[in-house]
């Protein structure tokens, strides 16, 4: 029987008075109901601990038992094509055993336990294992290889090494000899605290962008592999619907999706949607390379807090096995809220707008476990960090906004204005930015085309011109600007209209290769440079909108299909001949 009972309770807080033999940040059980909480705070006269589920029917003097170990994740296979809760509680195994709504104190292993593995043990006797080694494999899904590693604090030889054949995930499947003389036994699961990074050998310089084939994002503000991004965006701008997209085709290995705090509805989209998507890949199910974790604003506050951290912590273990990994969180702003609310009931001194003075602290923390990196088995694996922020009212300078940015090198500025034109993405192009353009040059010069970054700063450039050019016109008008600016404002259309704006419905749209973008870059630049000589000669612009290349251009990406670009390269030549027509008359 516990020895720990209850004091106080404020809400998802709880507090023991007295001394007790609770650590910092270990997992406990409160109540009869034995409900899921952690230690957050101790001090001479008294013990706080969050409790992760609802705490209603909590009374004091009801016992607390202690674990021993910190709240940790179940790392092992049975991870992917599954949807966990912000504690790593399988949903779809609590729904069979309570139902619709998850039972309070419902406690289950998050891994399948009776499920067997087909498990090739690459360890002989004798062989040398240090921390994250690889020692068994096994086919996850049917695109994905899950890789036991050697716990990153254990190393030793080999004294006994199981056959290859059919295991669970808790049969030993490789005992060690320690240093120190103990024997460790190896199955094929591990447990790991989830605020603590897993350790990696080195970090390396991210020089390889996540191709997403979206193309404002590849070509204007593109993201490295290992790099971090924020969405920011008012209600209704499409934070959710951005990151569906980057989820279903960026060319990451595995996909991480986080709904922390966001509605339900959202959530059963993304799965729906996900279980019906065929990866373009491997023409399996999205599912296959997908792990949800999903804490909805209706489930308990402290459970949203954590849910980051569980999920930059399975996104971690994949990077180890030699994967690339891409977390998207939506979004950190209903976690800063769940910190905020937590804090409050611990009655800390607020900052600004009521986050806690931590707040950066804490998102620093989360930023930085993104990176591209050697492991310690001597892997190359990455995780990319996708962040959406949902400002109050579009005020980008609100705390969680301006502290995001602070540690992100991409901002993909989502505005209202665009959203209700129904032009998607709605990245602002103005707003926005990435610090990765320099470190992706190299890579866009051998892979794409030595042109790329300069076609992108042709159109960074016209897009600015335009944006000074339209504060004129709407002064006084757009007749009184001459041809060669007014050139400016429709070549700068076509690349809103025509580039930019993509169709997420459209099957040539939704999703569109770098060699596809560079050769529509190509055409519309050319265009362009074709129309100012016939411009300088004395042909009028309105001649040259007769001819139709704009709206020709425009449609392009609707015209060319991904997997046929030959015409694309047609578009020069008819250029050169139309507007050489025009230049003899």
């Amino acid at each position: 029987m516990s020895t720990n009972v209850i004091y106080g309770i404020n809400g998802p807080v709880v507090t023991v008075k007295g001394a007790t033999s609770l650590s910092m940040m270990e997992m406990v059980y409160v109540g009869e109901q034995k409900l899921a909480g952690e230690v957050i705070k101790l001090d001479n006269g008294f013990t706080t601990i969050q409790v992760y589920e609802e705490t209603t029917g909590l009374k004091p003097g009801d016992p607390i038992y202690s674990t021993g170990a910190r709240l940790a994740a179940t790392l092992g296979p049975g991870i992917l094509d599954n949807i966990f809760d912000g504690i790593e509680r399988p949903l779809r195994d609590i729904e069979k055993q309570s139902g619709a709504f998850i039972a309070r104190g419902a406690s289950m292993s998050a891994l399948d336990v009776e499920r067997q593995w087909d498990v090739t043990v690459d360890a002989k006797v004798g062989d040398v294992l240090q921390g994250g080694q690889i020692y068994a494999r096994c086919p996850e899904t049917s695109i994905i290889e899950h890789r036991c590693m050697v716990p990153p604090s254990v190393s030793g030889k080999v004294e006994w090494a199981a056959p290859n054949g059919k295991y669970t995930i808790n049969d030993t499947v490789v005992k060690l000899r320690l240093d120190n003389g103990q024997l460790y036994e190896l199955t094929l699961c591990q447990r790991w605290p989830i605020r603590s990074p897993r350790p990696v050998a080195q970090r390396l310089y991210a020089n390889v962008p996540l191709i997403t084939g979206q193309r404002v994002i590849d070509t204007l503000f593109p993201i490295a592999k290992g790099g971090t991004a924020a969405v920011p965006g008012g209600f209704g701008t499409g934070k959710t619907m951005t990151q569906h997209q980057l989820a279903k085709w960026c060319d990451a290995d595995i996909i991480v999706y986080v709904g922390c705090g966001e509605r339900g509805n959202e959530m059963s989209q993304v799965l729906n949607e996900f279980s019906s998507l065929i990866d373009p890949k491997s023409g399996r199910p999205m599912t296959d390379r997908t792990v949800l974790i999903a804490n909805t604003s209706n489930m308990p506050v402290a459970a949203r807090e954590a849910s980051i951290y569980t999920g930059i912590t399975l996104a971690e273990y994949y990077r180890d096995m030699g994967y690339h990994v891409a977390i998207m969180a939506d979004s950190t702003s209903r976690w800063a809220e769940a910190l905020r609310e937590i804090s409050g009931r611990l009655e800390e001194m607020p900052a600004e707008e009521g986050f806690p003075a931590y707040l950066p602290s804490r998102l620093s923390e989360f930023y930085e476990r993104a990176g591209l990196v050697k492991t310690l088995g001597s892997e190359e694996g990455s995780v990319t960090i996708i962040g959406a922020v949902s400002p109050q009212g579009s005020d980008f300078s609100e705390p969680v906004t301006q502290n995001t940015k602070r540690f992100t090198r991409c901002f993909w500025a989502l505005d209202k204005s665009l959203a209700y034109a129904r032009h998607y993405p709605a990245i602002n192009w103005l707003n926005s930015y990435s610090e990765y353009t320099g470190d992706l040059e190299r890579w866009y010069d051998t892979n794409v085309g030595e042109d790329f970054m300069r076609c992108r700063t042709q159109f960074s450039f016209l897009l600015q011109e335009e944006a000074r050019l339209m504060e004129i016109v709407k002064l006084i008008g757009s007749d009184v600007l001459p041809d060669d600016q007014k050139l400016i404002i429709e070549t700068a259309k076509v690349i809103r209209v025509g580039f930019l704006q993509q169709n997420a419905f459209h099957k040539d749209d939704t999703y569109v290769p770098l060699k596809k973008q560079l050769l529509m870059m190509r055409a519309i630049l050319y265009l362009h440079k074709r129309s100012v000589t016939a411009i300088s000669v004395g042909v009028p612009l309105s001649m040259i909108l007769e001819t139709g290349l704009f709206d020709r251009l425009t449609r392009i990406k609707y015209d060319i299909p991904n997997d046929d670009l030959s015409a694309l390269e047609r578009y020069p030549r008819d250029i050169d001949e139309t507007i050489s027509a025009l230049s003899q008359r």
